[in-house]
């Protein structure tokens, strides 16, 4: 895709002239052929210090799709009518998103850093001045990277995975060159993509450092939470424990200050996260927030200053009383009145953090064994997340819940809402459900547009196509060859 797949004059000039940070302009170096020059091992080592890696989208303030598109959200029309076309129609469930002219902001991010992991990872053993450990952690890092970003691309692009059909389902095209130049571009299947990004981490681990100096950067337990979550999209739930395992235990034996923050304190009079203003709880910010392993993250508009998006009711209905996450909601619109219906606001963090975060590896763990028929080390880690979510005597999973592996599930599934409601995770779990037998049935396959009054004023359904993303029609346009999503 010679102007959408690498983008390539928008790409390096982005990568070149805001990208790096804290660099010299010697140590990079463009040719003719608009070709990123990098010479030493310590410049790659500060190319991965690079912020196009930590935001993935390009276009600051526009909402990812993944927030909008999620069953845990209803609209509400009076600012509803007033969003832009592309988030309307994502709520819609439309398969054309996009204007004929118009790029993907899906596709903008990911594709720069996939061309500059790429750039790392065929050039830094060749690099001057390190060491061979040197390279070889550095390579790790963008095959790492590499493997994240192509994760986030299938699931976009790509059909949910499944074993029967994966080898035909079209995927997306795998772009291994930092060769600007070239242009013949075709999709990969499904399960060529997932084998990819397998391959890719399981060559990163033994090579990435135990612990790191920055949560931009990539670290052995960072890798293996990824490779755990790989696996669980996979429904290899078996392969995805011991990675989780190990991670886990790092999260306590490594230099990096790692955890979850205990609400009760940190929402109690003096604590950490007060006072709550107009933007939310004074939550700390991503070098300093010890829920993050590693930083990936997007501006969510939606919990921040836009009020088109809410928590539905029927999500709200999820949240006991004394669930301190709710902080997190407001119950007006910013500057504006009380949504009807008991629907809230989300308000802040107004980053949203989709790398590797502390929250998400408990769950993800607790569902696995849950899903194992290991039902007390599932309601262990379930637990250890809500006794830092909400008061100690609310905090246990009921007992009729805790010994039936199906409810626990469901139960851990709906934890995973009321953790990261209107931060785009529900989503990719409903893409992952959707291919499953039993909880297929957890997925709410309708949005509600409400009016002022709190009436339905307008249904969409979820079908079966739109749980893949469409190409832009400019992308299509370019690449004839290449066949689109239905």
């Amino acid at each position: 895709m010679k102007n959408r797949i690498l983008h390539i004059k928008s790409v390096l000039i982005l990568i070149v002239m805001i990208g790096f940070t804290s660099c010299d302009q010697e140590f990079l170096e463009v040719t003719p052929k608009q070709r990123i020059i990098l010479k030493t091992t310590a410049d790659y080592n500060l190319a991965l210090t690079n912020f196009n890696f930590v935001n993935v989208s390009l276009a600051y303030g526009v909402g990812a799709s993944q927030v909008i598109m999620g069953d845990e959200v209803a609209a509400y029309k009076p600012y509803f009518d007033g969003t832009t076309l592309r988030h309307q129609r994502f709520f819609r469930y439309e398969g054309d998103v996009y204007q004929p002219n118009e790029d993907a902001v899906e596709m903008d991010g990911p594709m720069t850093n996939v061309y500059a992991y790429n750039v790392i990872i065929n050039e830094v053993l060749n690099s001057s001045g390190g060491t061979e450990q040197q390279k070889q952690a550095l390579r790790a890092e963008a095959l790492a990277g590499r493997a994240w970003t192509y994760f986030l691309l299938i699931n976009y692009y790509g059909k949910p995975y499944n074993e029967s059909t994966s080898a035909s389902d079209p995927g997306f095209p795998i772009v291994t060159d930092a060769d600007v130049t070239l242009t013949d571009f075709s999709r990969a299947s499904v399960k060529e993509v997932y084998d990819f990004i397998v391959s890719d981490l399981t060559a990163a681990i033994p090579n990435l450092p135990a612990v790191s100096s920055s949560r931009i950067r990539m670290t052995k337990a960072a890798a293996q939470s990824i490779l755990a979550k790989v696996y669980i999209f996979m429904r290899q739930y078996d392969k995805a424990v011991p990675y989780l395992n190990e991670a886990i235990a790092s999260l306590s034996n490594g230099q990096d200050n790692l955890g979850l923050y205990d609400y009760n304190a940190n929402f109690s009079a003096g604590g950490a996260f007060m006072p709550i203003g107009m933007f939310g709880p004074a939550y700390p910010a991503m070098p300093n927030n010890k829920e993050i392993v590693f930083t990936k993250q997007f501006s969510n508009t939606w919990a921040f200053a836009d009020n088109e998006v809410v928590l539905s009711p029927k999500t709200t209905s999820l949240y006991k009383a004394s669930d301190l996450r709710l902080n997190f909601f407001a119950r007006n619109a910013f500057f504006g009145a009380d949504y009807p219906n008991g629907m809230l606001r989300r308000v802040g963090p107004s980053s949203t953090q989709i790398g590797v975060i502390v929250p998400d590896l408990y769950l993800l763990r607790a569902e696995c064994e849950a899903r194992l028929n290991n039902l007390s080390a599932a309601v262990t880690d379930v637990e250890t997340l809500r006794k830092n979510r909400m008061p100690l005597t609310d905090m246990a999973v009921p007992s009729a819940i805790a010994s039936n592996q199906q409810e626990l599930v469901k139960f851990i599934l709906e934890e995973r809402i009321r953790e990261f409601s209107v931060m785009g995770y529900r989503w990719f779990d409903m893409r992952r459900l959707s291919v499953d037998p039993i909880y297929k049935q957890t997925i709410d396959f309708t949005h509600v547009l409400y009016d002022e009054n709190g009436n339905v004023s307008g249904t969409y359904t979820l079908t079966e196509d739109r749980l893949t993303l469409k190409f832009p029609e400019k992308v299509i346009n370019q690449n004839p060859g290449m066949d689109n999503n239905p």
